[in-house]
């Protein structure tokens, strides 16, 4: 493991003295070199100027004063649920009577607004169809839904291809001519800011005084925004920062849905104290589960619940899938250890590794992709069967291989190979007939081969360099968590140091619990845990000093808040 400290230009920071001076350190190191970088309020989002919402706000206008019907067509993971949720909930804070939503099981329809899925949507006989999270590379699904007669509303947040779908409206803020300088809001912010137009025009409409509605107040949605930003795992630039910001402190104050309060129930966690890791690793994945193994239909249903009852009902359902999607993964990551051991894993051999096994579940195969990407910090993709000689497969993939381009070059190189395929830098899906299994991995490794040089396939973790002894404190701990959000592109602070290995113990069967002190200071000590260590290598009686990176985090038990080092790697040394 390459251990580097994040770069600082310290002659650029522009912050207020009275900022510490390590805070100043991992803020530059973020490219945020003063206040102005660090939005906090409202005021400062900004401004709704997307291509295409004009548009979308008058068909959508439209159907609110003439009581059409609107279904929301979502997607299957956590930014669709949070956006089909929020869809339904603002439309009809507006005075929509009747607004339903459609989510695709991805085992029988698969991803986005296919002409298959528009076939069911007939069935809820709508006058518009608004996409959330999907529909930008829908060119024959949006046809279906123009040759219906019906209204077609895009709004998505994927990169799009050379060929636009014709709609209505597009809103899309990587779509083709679109100016607006936030490009990385998810798929619930695109539809936060549509429903936030929405809300302006039919206020200066007066349409709410006329109808007698109080005109909703859409910060009200901000911690379906946060789930949803957090979940999908989108670079928190400044922009996505101040909504997960705002979503955060209204779960804090306790002014959030039911469900989502639900869900962090089951999850273990305090929604007084909650972080934005704790949506990317405790809410998220357990709505995702509802969409990996079943239906997402369940999920959205639990964000859409006004009844804290009913809600935490659905949350412990959620909880059940999760937990079965955890048992399933274990299993799939045993026999895919198998595989790679067959193929001999070396340094130089393969460098994009592809897998397939007839018995692996199509929901989780992108959950396990991740885990043998950070293993063997390569490109991974990995296949299950999806019926009629087909497979379906989802990648991950590492700095310096764009994973979406990279299967463009593959179906430029092999016309016919790839069915389909779409996605994003670090993670994409795909298509292909079981019968080109073989010849898909092979062409991928050449890509592969052709795009990293062999310094990409080195691990680097980063670092915010050494702490001093007085920054080993609650106090300084508690700085660094209300200093965020953090997340994607804009990581939560982490360091390193050498440490005197004091006490170590497995807990939980696979967790190191130990007691370090830092070798420039031995008279302090903390408690330390490093998560899923290697027990081949831990405990490790002959360790007396280790060189770890870590996290300070608050252990809070039994009403006691001690600091605590969360260990992300460690190594002895002599």
């Amino acid at each position: 493991m390459d251990i580097r400290q994040r770069a600082v230009n310290f002659d650029s920071l522009r912050f207020s003295s009275s900022m510490p001076k390590v805070l100043q350190r991992i803020y530059g190191a973020r490219g945020a070199v003063s206040e102005d970088d660090l939005p906090t309020q409202l005021a400062q989002l900004m401004p709704p100027a997307m291509l295409g919402i004009d548009a979308a706000v008058a068909v959508l206008a439209e159907a609110i004063a003439t009581q059409q019907r609107i279904l929301i067509v979502g997607d299957f993971d956590a930014d669709g649920a949070t956006s089909s949720a929020l869809a339904v909930l603002a439309l009809q804070s507006m005075g929509a009577h009747w607004v339903d939503f459609l989510v695709p099981n991805r085992f029988d329809f698969g991803y986005g607004l296919t002409p298959e899925i528009v076939e069911v949507a007939k069935s809820f006989a709508p006058d518009v169809i608004v996409t959330v999270d999907n529909g930008i590379s829908s060119i024959a699904g949006a046809k279906a839904v123009k040759d219906a007669g019906i209204k077609l509303v895009i709004t998505d947040h994927h990169l799009p291809a050379d060929e636009t779908p014709v709609a209505d409206a597009i809103v899309n803020p990587n779509q083709h001519g679109c100016e607006f300088l936030s490009k990385n809001l998810a798929g619930v912010g695109v539809i936060f800011y549509v429903m936030s137009k929405l809300r302006t025009t039919l206020k200066a409409r007066n349409w709410f005084t006329a109808q007698g509605i109080a005109e909703p107040n859409m910060a009200q949605f901000l911690d379906l925004v946060a789930l949803g930003t957090v979940a999908d795992v989108v670079p928190l630039d400044a922009n996505n920062r101040l909504l997960v910001r705002q979503g955060l402190a209204r779960i804090k104050a306790g002014a959030c849905r039911p469900g989502i309060t639900a869900l962090l129930q089951v999850a273990g966690r305090n929604p007084a104290g909650i972080q934005s890791s704790d949506m990317g690793f405790a809410v998220g994945p357990r709505l995702n589960a509802a969409g990996r193994l079943d239906d997402m239909t369940l999920g959205i249903q639990c964000l859409l619940s006004q009844n804290a009852d009913q809600a935490m009902a659905i949350a412990q359902q959620l909880d059940d899938f999760n937990r079965d999607r955890r048992s399933i993964e274990s299993a799939m990551q045993k026999e895919a250890e198998a595989a790679l051991s067959a193929l001999h894993m070396t340094d130089d051999q393969p460098w994009g590794i592809s897998l397939f096994h007839e018995q692996w579940h199509q929901g989780v195969i992108g959950i396990l992709a991740s885990r043998i990407k950070e293993r063997f910090h390569r490109p991974v993709i990995l296949f299950a069967l999806a019926g009629d000689g087909e497979i379906k497969g989802s990648g991950r993939s590492i700095q310096g291989l764009h994973l979406r381009d990279a299967l463009d070059r593959v179906a430029v190189l092999n016309p016919g190979l790839i069915i389909k395929f779409g996605g994003h830098a670090m993670a994409a899906g795909l298509s292909l007939k079981l019968e080109d299994f073989a010849r898909f991995q092979s062409a991928f490794d050449s890509v592969c081969r052709s795009m990293l040089s062999e310094s990409d396939l080195q691990a680097v973790m980063f670092t915010d360099g050494e702490l001093d002894s007085q920054d080993y404190s609650l106090a300084f701990a508690e700085t660094l968590i209300n200093a965020g959000p953090w997340g994607q592109h804009f990581p939560e602070p982490s360091f390193d140091g050498d440490f005197i290995l004091r006490e170590q113990r497995i807990v939980g069967a696979k967790h190191l619990k130990m007691t370090l002190s830092p070798v420039q200071n031995p008279a302090q000590s903390f408690d330390a845990i490093a998560f899923g260590v290697d027990l081949a290598l831990w405990p490790n009686a002959a360790a007396q000093r280790i060189r770890a990176v870590f996290k300070l985090d608050i252990n809070e038990f039994r009403g006691q808040r001690n600091l605590q080092l969360m260990v992300n790697y460690l190594t002895a040394v002599s």
